[in-house]
């Protein structure tokens, strides 16, 4: 790409954005590295709750790449040692802290899948224990002096917790105070996430600027749905299609999402302008093209871009013959069993269900099929008779081949 003025870059980076607090800012400190030669340096955290990379942090990653494109560098920080107290964020309640080893664990894959779309020349790797876990208690007074209760208090989740009795604890207020201290262990110029860290962002912000370092941008991005389609795509809501799932996982998954949420796939994944996208909507809202045809573009055109084009194009057969054709998946895991069988304890244990509620209430609905058929419901549903290699199904995408052998 050629070298491009900070007024152009700025212009490009403005696109598809939530809050840029502040362009000025952002300009300034652009023009400055045209002038200087130095890149920008971009910061963005995340806590390894759980392993994979998902399509909501891909929105992050793709302006990211847009940072880098135009010569400046990511710094990607694994959140190793403020996982273990747990982020309230958006939440009613504190997350569960992790021990160091789940988040070693959870944290071991993320250098290879950030760099399926960053540039990996361009990214740096850190892990925030490095400047946290050596932090003494005069260093964290130190910095806790320059914030104040009643500013914590101006955050969204914190002032409903307190005006409706539910407890907040102090730690939870450290937690932000670190995340913040992370923009200034780096000095980043930009920081960037989703638009429910905004406040988070501020907060690092104004430590920057209380401990004489030129103050960060805060940039942030819009919230990708998640499958259900309403909750944000979260790794602890168990709604996320990860960038490591399967061409077929992926693709049976997109086809999941509810078809008021295509657009914002659509947009904030790059995979169409706002116009395209625009006319996609007036097609759909007018009943000239099926929503599920666009839905089942949009699942190629994911799958294409993070996988292949050949993976999508068998993931996309596999899904139409066992979905639109009613037959069974080519591969499934299988398991030998003995008769008569326990079937809700079946369901449980394989994991087909969380609990044995679950497995009551789809039976009730006809949920639950052996060779398409659904089972019918009784108060202890026993198979008697099962056929070696009859297929199992649990709603519409769980498989498991039964082996009487």
């Amino acid at each position: 790409m050629k070298k491009l003025s900070a007024k152009e870059q700025l212009e490009i980076l403005k696109k598809g954005v939530v809050d840029l607090v502040t362009p000025e800012d952002l300009l300034q400190k652009l023009e400055r590295s045209v002038q200087s030669g130095k890149p920008l340096v971009i910061k963005y955290g995340a806590d390894p709750s759980r392993p994979d990379i998902h399509l909501g942090h891909v929105v992050c990653l793709l302006k990211m790449r847009e940072f880098q494109d135009l010569g400046h560098t990511v710094v990607f920080v694994i959140g190793d040692f403020t996982a273990r107290i747990g982020d309230p964020t958006g939440r009613s309640a504190v997350r569960p802290p992790l021990t160091k080893e789940e988040v070693m664990e959870n944290a071991r894959t993320y250098h290879q899948q950030v760099t399926r779309i960053l540039d990996p020349e361009k990214t740096r790797i850190v892990y925030n224990s490095q400047w946290l876990e050596n932090m003494t208690l005069k260093d964290l007074v130190h910095i806790a002096a320059r914030y104040t209760v009643a500013q914590m208090l101006e955050r969204e989740d914190f002032q409903k917790r307190y005006s409706s009795g539910v407890p907040i604890f102090l730690h939870e207020f450290l937690y932000a105070l670190m995340v913040a201290y992370d923009s200034v262990a780096l000095n980043c110029d930009v920081e960037m996430g989703g638009a429910d860290q905004l406040f988070n962002f501020l907060v690092g912000r104004e430590l920057m600027r209380e401990m004489g370092q030129e103050p960060q941008v805060c940039l942030t991005m819009p919230i990708l749905e998640g499958t259900d389609g309403t909750l944000k795509m979260s790794k602890s809501m168990d709604n996320v299609i990860a960038i490591t799932d399967s061409p077929q996982e992926m693709f049976g998954k997109m086809m999941s999402i509810p078809d008021n949420v295509m657009s914002h796939y659509f947009l904030y994944l790059n995979l169409g302008t706002p116009q395209e996208v625009k006319s996609l909507e007036e097609k759909i809202a007018s009943r000239a093209i099926n929503p599920r045809n666009v839905k089942l573009e949009l699942a190629t055109r994911i799958v294409s871009w993070l996988r292949s084009p050949e993976s999508a194009k068998g993931a996309r057969q596999e899904f139409e013959r066992v979905f639109s054709q009613k037959m069974f998946p080519t591969e499934m895991p299988e398991k030998k069993i003995s008769l008569p069988l326990d079937l809700i304890s079946f369901l449980v244990d394989q994991g087909l269900v969380s609990t044995r509620s679950e497995a009551r209430r789809l039976l009730k609905q006809g949920g639950i099929y052996l060779n398409n058929e659904p089972l019918p419901y009784h108060e202890r549903s026993v198979l008697t008779a099962v056929a070696d290699g009859a297929v199992l199904r649990v709603g519409k995408k769980k498989f498991i081949r039964l082996r009487t052998f």
